[in-house]
């Protein structure tokens, strides 16, 4: 995994609402990148509800989010599209956005349950990683958030 201080690797990718997001681009304001290891399995679909519920209090903050997964991007359109999703998810089937954030698993064809929150200026400010604590991830990403931001709309608490 990536450390707290490291820049975070440039990549540029399509997503489920039809953009192609390049990560420098979005310098200025965070990003919080949820890596997990595969749509519509038990826990990636109760941690993406998650983030779904805490979308708008994450947005407060002037953070955009994105989920990642090794996924077909078809896949991931259809699981977002399932799960109603307000943010863009992202599906990495060659790997390399996995790779460059070195959340794969060395043995399993699949990546860790990884967050990255990027800074403004393209460092990675916070790691989170839970493989069974699924929940965990959103309630540290609004932590972090409400420790290091201000809320730029009022739905933020």
């Amino acid at each position: 995994m990536l450390k707290i201080g490291e820049p975070a690797p440039d990549f540029s990718a399509r997503t489920t609402d039809g953009r192609t997001v390049r990560l420098s681009e979005l310098r200025g304001r965070p990003v919080v990148l949820y890596f997990f290891p595969r749509a519509f399995t038990f826990g990636c679909t109760i941690e993406t509800k998650l983030f779904q519920d805490k979308y708008p209090d994450i947005s407060a903050y002037g953070a955009e989010l994105f989920g990642i997964s090794t996924d077909p991007l078809e896949t991931q359109c259809r699981f977002a599209e399932e799960h109603h999703t307000a943010f863009a998810m992202i599906g990495d089937p060659d790997q390399s956005i996995s790779h460059a954030y070195r959340v794969r698993r060395p043995l399993l064809s699949a990546d860790k349950r990884v967050t990255y929150v990027i800074d403004e200026r393209g460092m990675v400010a916070a790691v989170f990683h839970h493989e069974i604590k699924v929940k965990s991830h959103v309630t540290d990403v609004l932590r972090w958030l409400q420790e290091h931001r201000p809320a730029t709309t009022t739905s933020a608490h």
